[in-house]
């Protein structure tokens, strides 16, 4: 009986220690893999044995196969990637934008307005002179064509970010199906007593791209299955996946779920700052060039009509502009065609310059929000700026908890060559030891058979 009692208790142990080799063996393979979890084999004594007289202990077993990780600082990565995805995506986007308006420089509205004014200027000086009449129209059009340029090239960048977000959206629908396949993969596994570690590193994996993209929270039941919502709303539940979709309403970008057409609440990952540039920022930006350009259409014609042109002392009435609308500043086709029909004179006299003063006075007037034209448009200028610099230093201090965070969760869960291979060492003597017990025990019984 005690002779077997050795065989048994080293056959537990190097069947034990084979497990453990296999595991650290399986840690090394995966030692460049970035979505995987270190494992550990956590061993125990096996249940002792009761006789009359004592309670013999029956060796060690495999108890489980422990993935480790640090649950705290899962979450926190996931929160602090949504923060910085939306702050880094904004950044990038009002870079595009920043990049359209072309300041300082002299292809920029700011030198091209100026342009126009010191024009009208010039042409106050010497009202007769039709050069200086064309030059007026030439800087008329090259604002009017930067103005659209602008307008138009905004307009690129929303139909850019629609058609990313909605790129996007199909990869949260991608990834929340895998999710679910997963979850219904280890389901599968909930009568087994170790856990699905890898199926859980792979599924990690997607959740971590997806928190990347919006704002999500996940909880975990008592089965290891993910339960995931967006925004307040279901979007993995059990085994089952939601779908969304991404919808133009009232003109605001947003996600919908298909079983609930109210959007969804975003507040972080990539999707928000498409919404927000979309939404919010490209039409705040595009409706501060129209004040600006409908208030210099107002101001100019209102000045312009009650002047007189050149030819005829009795023409008055003529607007210089036709009208403004979405980045379209039209110039009167009749003064593009005949300049003496830009009306300088007050009086009607010959060598009247006074409207034509009055209107490069125009730049200096405080005529919108108590500023000037340019002031109103250097701080449009100045606001988009900002804007992406507030989210320049927001994506950067997120960056560098998610860094952190990062370093804290590799000391703890990624794989160390060193480390495997001391416990490789380490379990191999165990199980030497163990073989070398099953060649005692098996001379132990050699001598008491020879005995017989």
């Amino acid at each position: 009986m005690g002779i077997s009692r050795v065989f048994d208790i080293s056959r537990r142990s190097l069947a034990t220690y084979q497990k453990a080799i296999d595991i650290s063996s399986h840690n090394i393979a995966n030692a460049s893999n970035p979505n995987y979890t270190r494992q550990r084999a956590r061993i125990s004594t096996e249940i002792p044995e009761k006789t009359a007289q004592f309670i013999w202990g029956t060796g060690v077993k495999l108890d489980n196969i422990d993935r480790v990780k640090d649950g705290l600082i899962e979450a926190q990565l996931i929160n602090n990637s949504q923060s910085y995805s939306r702050h880094n995506k904004e950044s990038i986007l009002l870079g595009q934008v920043e990049q359209l308006f072309s300041e300082p420089s002299n292809l920029g509205i700011s030198n091209l307005l100026t342009n126009f004014m010191n024009s009208w200027n010039e042409l106050s000086v010497t009202p007769n002179s039709v050069s200086l009449r064309n030059n007026v129209i030439f800087n008329a059009q090259n604002l009017a064509d930067k103005v659209k340029n602008v307008n138009t090239d905004l307009d690129t960048i929303k139909y850019d970010v629609f058609h990313e977000f909605k790129e996007q959206t199909d990869r949260v629908n991608t990834l929340l199906s895998e999710i679910n396949e997963f979850n219904k993969q280890i389901f599968s596994f909930k009568a087994s007593t170790s856990s699905p570690n890898d199926l859980l590193d792979e599924r990690d994996a997607l959740i971590n791209e997806l928190s990347g993209m919006v704002n999500i929270k996940v909880n975990y039941d008592q089965n290891n299955m993910a339960s995931v919502s967006i925004g307040g709303v279901f979007a993995v539940d059990g085994s089952f996946a939601n779908t969304f979709e991404a919808q133009v309403v009232n003109n605001k970008l947003t996600l919908v779920s298909a079983n609930n057409p109210n959007p969804i609440d975003l507040s972080g990952g990539e999707l928000y700052s498409l919404s927000d540039v979309y939404s919010n920022k490209i039409s705040e930006y595009q409706s501060g060039i129209d004040s600006i350009f409908n208030k210099l259409v107002e101001k100019v014609n209102a000045l312009h009509e009650s002047g007189y042109s050149l030819n005829d002392s009795t023409q008055t009435g003529i607007k210089f502009f036709t009208s403004y609308s979405g980045g379209e500043l039209e110039i009167n086709s009749s003064i593009i065609s005949d300049p003496t029909l830009i009306s300088v004179s007050s009086d009607g006299t010959s060598g009247n310059g006074e409207i034509a003063r009055q209107i490069s006075e125009i730049s200096n007037e405080s005529v919108l929000n108590g500023q000037t034209l340019l002031e109103n448009y250097a701080s449009l200028v100045s606001k988009i700026g900002n804007e992406k610099l507030t989210n320049e230093k927001l994506a950067e201090a997120n960056k560098m908890v998610v860094d952190n965070l990062e370093m804290q969760k590799a000391s703890i869960s990624s794989v160390s060559i060193d480390e495997e291979m001391t416990e490789i060492i380490k379990f191999q003597r165990s199980f030497d030891a163990s073989a070398k017990l099953i060649q005692i025990a098996n001379n132990m019984l050699e001598q008491i058979m020879g005995l017989i």
